[in-house]
Order: C-alpha cells, then sequence, then structure tokens
C-alpha cells in the first residue's frame, strides 16, 4: 500500500498540482480489487470537478507509471480499485520467507520510557496490574518494533497510608520481621483498612505511623532499624515489607514475561516532587488551610492538595516528582504513562499545573488509560475490602480449563494475554476464561494451533529450496493477499500504541490460513515446494505478530 500511496501522490501532484496524501484502504471483498482510494472524492471538492472524471485522469496517469505491480480501474461514484498483480504477491512472499519484511524505523532514535503496572508494595497484585502489565509490554514491544529504545518503568507506593494501614494491623498482632509473608501482609492490609475507616482511635494511630514511616525511608534502613523502641520496630518491619513485596513482584512479572528496567518507588520521587511545588507556591499552587493545592478550576478540571496539612506529600506531588526524575534518567522523547480510567482526572490536574513551569515535558506525556476487568456476571471487586480477583488467580483459572498443572504455561498466558489485548483500551472488558481457551474462536489458543499447524505442513514438505508459484488459485492469493497487509497493519498498530489491531489482524490471517488449508494440499501435492513457501511466510508473519503481544509459540500443541 505505502508504494500506491508514493505514487498516487506523485500522479496527483504531476496532474493537478495538489499536494494531498492520499488514503489508500483494503477494497471490500465484492470489488474484486485488492485496495481503494478516495482521492478523487477528495480533490473534487478542490477542484469542482466530477470525482469519476478525476478518478478516469489518475487511471490513465497511473496506468502508464513503469514497472508498476497493479491493474488499476475506476468504481463509482469516483473510487480507485487496484488489483495486483499475482507476481506481486509471488515476490512479497519470497521476501517474507527470506525475513527480508516488516522492516520500519519510524521511532529510529528516540528514546521512549513507559510506565505501567505500577502496583503498590504492602499490596497483592490483582486482575488490574495484570491487565497493564500485559497490555504496556506490548505497546513497549510495538514500539521497538518501530525502531524506539525504549525503557520500561515501573512506579509504586512504598510510603503512603496503605503502608501505616498494614503495618498498624502487623503490630497489633505482635508479628515479628520473620512471621510476616505477602500473603499475610495483604490480609493485614484489609483489617487494617477496615480499622482505619471504623475506628477513630486505630486511625489516629494509623495517621501518626504513616508519619513515622515517611521518618524511616528517609533516613535509610541501616539507621532507621537502629532506632530504639517502636521505631526501631517499626523500621525493621517495614523495610522487611517492602522486600517481600519486590521480591513477590519479580517473581510474578517473570511468570508472565515481562521485564522492567526500573522500578521508581514513591519515597525516591517525593523530595523532587516537593522540591518543584514549593518553588512555584503562588504562580501555580497556593496555600489552603495550611495545605498546598492546585486550583484546577482555571482550566477547567478541579482542586487537588499537593501537599497535605502536616507537610506530607500527596500522590500528586509524588507524580510531579516522577515526571521529573524520569527525565532526569533518560531524556526521554516520549513519556508514555498507562493507569485505569479512573486516574483520568487525576492526572489532568497533575499534567495541567506542571504545563506552568514545564510545558516541554507534558507536551512529551501520553496518559493512556484502560477500563476494568471483569469476571461473567459484572461483579464489582474492591481491594479494600478484600473481594479482589488477584493475579495469580486468573493464571489459575484458564490452566484449569487446559487441564490443570499439565498445561503448557506458554498456553496459558498465550490465552490471557490474547483475551485482555484483543480489545480495544478504554472501556471495561469482561475476561471468560472458558472463552479465553477455545479452539475455534477469536483465541490466542486458537492462533497458537494454527501456527502449530502449518509447522507440522512444514515439517512433511520433502522440497526444501524456495520456489517461486507459478500458477495462483483462489485461496493461496487471498492468504497472500492478507499476509502483504501485515507491515501496514504492524506500523499502524505502533503507531495508534494500540495492540488490539495486531489482535485483529492475527485472527483474520488465521482464518484465511484455515480455508486455505481446507482446501488446498500441501504436503505431497505436485506443487508442494511453491506452497510451501506460501505456509512459511504465513508462520513466520504469525510468530512475528504474536511476539509483539508478548506471545510464545510452543513446537507442540
Amino acid at each position: 500500500m505505502e508504494k500506491i500511496k508514493a505514487q498516487l501522490a506523485e500522479v496527483i501532484k504531476r496532474l493537478f498540482g495538489a499536494d494531498l496524501e492520499p488514503e489508500v484502504t483494503v477494497a471490500p471483498e465484492d470489488t474484486g480489487a485488492d485496495f481503494a482510494s478516495n482521492a478523487a472524492m477528495r480533490l473534487a471538492k478542490v477542484l469542482h470537478k466530477s470525482p469519476m472524471a478525476i478518478a478516469q485522469e489518475i487511471r490513465q496517469e497511473m496506468r502508464d507509471v513503469r514497472g508498476n505491480d497493479y491493474k488499476v480501474e475506476v468504481a463509482a461514484p469516483g473510487f480507485l480499485n487496484f488489483r495486483m498483480k499475482d507476481e506481486y504477491f509471488v515476490r512479497q512472499m519470497l521476501e517474507i520467507e527470506q525475513e527480508n519484511f516488516i522492516l520500519w524505523d519510524e521511532y529510529s532514535g528516540r528514546t521512549i520510557v513507559t510506565e505501567f503496572s505500577d502496583p503498590n508494595p504492602f499490596k497483592v497484585l490483582h486482575v488490574g496490574h495484570l491487565y497493564t502489565s500485559i497490555v504496556g509490554d506490548a505497546i513497549s514491544r510495538l514500539l521497538e518494533f518501530g525502531g524506539a529504545r525504549v525503557f520500561r518503568a515501573n512506579f509504586g507506593g512504598d510510603v503512603g497510608l496503605h503502608v501505616g494501614k498494614t503495618l498498624w494491623m502487623i503490630m497489633q498482632k505482635h508479628y515479628s520481621p520473620g512471621d510476616i509473608s505477602i500473603e499475610e501482609i495483604a490480609k493485614c492490609y484489609v483489617e487494617g483498612t477496615k480499622a482505619y475507616e471504623e475506628d477513630e482511635t486505630a486511625k489516629a494511630e494509623i495517621v501518626r505511623l504513616n508519619k513515622e514511616i515517611y521518618r524511616i525511608v528517609a533516613i535509610g534502613k541501616v539507621q532507621s532499624e537502629a532506632l530504639p523502641g517502636e521505631e526501631g520496630e517499626l523500621a525493621r518491619l517495614y523495610w522487611r515489607g517492602r522486600e517481600l513485596s519486590y521480591e513477590y513482584f519479580d517473581e510474578f512479572y517473570a511468570k508472565i514475561g515481562v521485564k522492567f528496567d526500573k522500578y521508581y518507588p514513591e519515597s525516591t520521587v517525593a523530595e523532587r516532587g516537593l522540591q518543584e511545588v514549593k518553588a512555584h507556591i503562588d504562580a501555580t499552587y497556593e496555600e489552603s488551610d495550611g495545605a498546598i493545592v492546585y486550583r484546577g478550576e482555571k482550566v477547567g478540571l478541579h482542586t487537588r492538595v499537593f501537599i497535605n496539612r502536616e507537610g506530607v506529600p500527596t500522590y500528586e506531588t509524588k507524580d510531579v516528582g516522577l515526571l521529573f526524575t524520569k527525565w532526569d534518567d533518560y531524556h526521554f522523547d516520549e513519556s508514555v504513562v498507562i493507569t485505569g480510567n479512573e486516574q483520568d482526572d487525576y492526572m489532568k490536574v497533575v499534567l495541567a499545573s506542571v504545563q506552568e513551569y514545564a510545558p516541554e515535558l507534558v507536551e512529551r506525556t501520553s496518559h493512556l488509560t484502560h477500563g476494568m476487568v471483569r469476571l461473567p456476571g459484572n461483579v464489582k471487586m474492591s481491594s479494600r475490602k478484600g473481594n479482589f480477583l488477584k493475579a495469580v488467580d486468573v493464571l489459575e483459572m484458564v490452566r484449569d480449563e487446559l487441564g490443570g498443572e499439565k498445561a503448557d504455561a506458554r498456553v496459558v498466558l498465550a490465552a490471557v494475554k490474547y483475551a485482555f489485548l484483543k480489545y480495544k483500551m478504554g472501556g471495561d472488558i469482561v475476561f471468560d476464561p472458558k472463552e479465553s481457551v477455545a479452539t475455534n474462536g477469536n483465541s490466542g489458543v486458537y492462533l497458537l494451533y494454527s501456527v502449530v499447524r502449518a509447522k507440522k505442513i512444514l515439517q512433511k514438505v520433502k522440497a526444501r529450496d524456495a520456489q517461486e508459484m507459478k500458477e495462483v488459485g483462489e485461496y493461496e492469493r487471498k492468504l497472500m493477499q492478507k499476509l502483504t497487509q501485515s507491515g501496514d497493519v504492524l506500523r499502524t498498530a505502533a503507531m495508534d500504541k494500540a495492540p488490539y489491531k495486531v489482535c485483529g489482524y492475527l485472527y483474520e490471517l488465521a482464518q484465511e490460513f484455515s480455508r486455505f488449508y481446507e482446501y488446498v494440499p500441501v504436503a505431497g501435492s505436485e506443487k508442494e515446494g511453491e506452497l510451501a513457501v506460501l505456509v512459511r511466510a504465513y508462520a513466520k508473519v504469525m510468530e512475528q505478530g504474536l511476539r509483539l503481544l508478548g506471545i510464545e509459540v510452543p513446537e507442540e500443541m
């Protein structure tokens, strides 16, 4: 499509003197064409001429383009339809087989920081963390595919009221550092939250502990653990709980095949945030009842507190500090932040405040949001109440659907990742474990079966040398047509940071291969050497696409 676009733009410039970036899309199946353009209809508004007349002029000129790979026709009310020559598709398959395909460097030389997952120490990873980890990793892979140097960042609250609530309950139970586990930490968070909401005495104690934890973090592990009495005990519990949390995170990320280049605990960026906020009091931020706030109403938003009455930085100030710290560390061309939809208004206020004194950082920041993951039945769950779906629960449900402990971990991950990624980001999604493992529907398992089937065919083929296809049948042509769209689809998915577009394409491609498999014998046929080129091209494009989704293809299913 890119070559047709370039030739079409050149012809339009030559004929009409117009600088137009033409749109070329996949043609509807009933047209008999491969690609189509509405360029003539767009030009009609400017030239005040009939779109059909313009299209005919363009058609005549494009027919004379030396070395073109298509036949061009005109269809009412002014479409240009391009049918590619069989030789074009055959060449493309050989290019793919030799792995000279999907070469793209749109992001070459650019540094991009992707921030996602963002779990808080002293809490358990839930299904939302699993979702954003999978989506963030896929977006990072797409950007890397486009040539970017990508750094994956993970931001989490190692200080804050949730830590105070958890440690207060741990101390109520008289646990020593050796007694606590990540499971016990999760329970204590739920119980501590309940006490904070229902018991004023407990609430006051938790607020006091919260301030002490900030001091403990500020003076460091060695010094704080040496403090006498309750402070030393609190410090030892804090550092052990934080250590357990990060070990737990690392283990889980390794399990799902997601890596991070850097963790940013909130405590490490809070001071930088305080510096920026305090430096811009009166100009951007202002005092209100002993707190420091940003009046978002002046830009159509709402007021938020950045430093509370106790002088403690809020999440807002820590996010300011994170933005500046990421800039110091990477001098990024773009920072992509991925969170749940509930953070949208919050982030708008944070970025609006920074816009007033560091607009270049805000202009380089993209905030992408996603909805909630729900199980069938639409039950709303809460981590504060302890009735939430843990990340590991999702993997276990899918593993059970695939036969339990004997299930291949790669197939489990493929089912989960594809089930999340096939939806456009933004709205809530319903995750159905049974649907995610279907072998004949829009699932990751179906795609894996399709690729493995192609590899099985190739194992039976005796002709090993690539042979150019001399005769192209209906099903071969349709499969080749779909395969040649891969580059454009992946480029668009990367530019739009939209993994769902890769999923949609791979599913359509697998369906096309299924029709080809049903009607065209390969191994043992007279054309097996020629057809093997097509099957190898299919397997390579599928594996490339799945790799960009973070999905590994096993040899057997």
